[in-house]
């Protein structure tokens, strides 16, 4: 029905940066919230950055280094991510509310995941 599909991860030394893409495609209607988390080993996964139709929010330990982004009419999301620290290595995860066309309701999808590693 829909995709979502991470790419732009890798590997970067500590202050460098990487810019990662989610495409969504598939059986869509419309967008509403998208947003970017992360999952360390060993911990949950965390919330980083997040845009609804009306606002755009950070976890605090990436407020002022990552941007989140998106283009609406190629259904693309992005994230910049500026002066990395080893603490941000994990695999990121692109989530999309997705009303499917013919739908009523918004269905949530997550990406496969792609891998940031960032090294002191």
């Amino acid at each position: 029905q829909v995709q979502l599909v991470e790419s732009g991860g890798g590997q970067v030394q500590a202050g460098g940066s990487l810019r990662l893409s989610c495409a969504a495609s598939g059986n869509i209607f419309a967008l509403n919230t998208m947003g970017w988390y992360r999952q360390a080993p060993g911990k949950q996964r965390e919330l980083v950055a997040e845009l609804t139709l009306v606002a755009t929010q950070y976890v605090d330990s990436v407020k002022g280094r990552f941007t989140i982004s998106r283009d609406n009419a190629k259904n693309m999301m992005y994230l910049q991510m500026n002066s990395l620290k080893p603490e941000d290595t994990a695999v990121y995860y692109c989530n999309a509310r997705v009303l499917l066309a013919g739908s009523a309701l918004y269905t949530n999808y997550w990406g496969q995941g792609t891998q940031v590693t960032v090294s002191s």
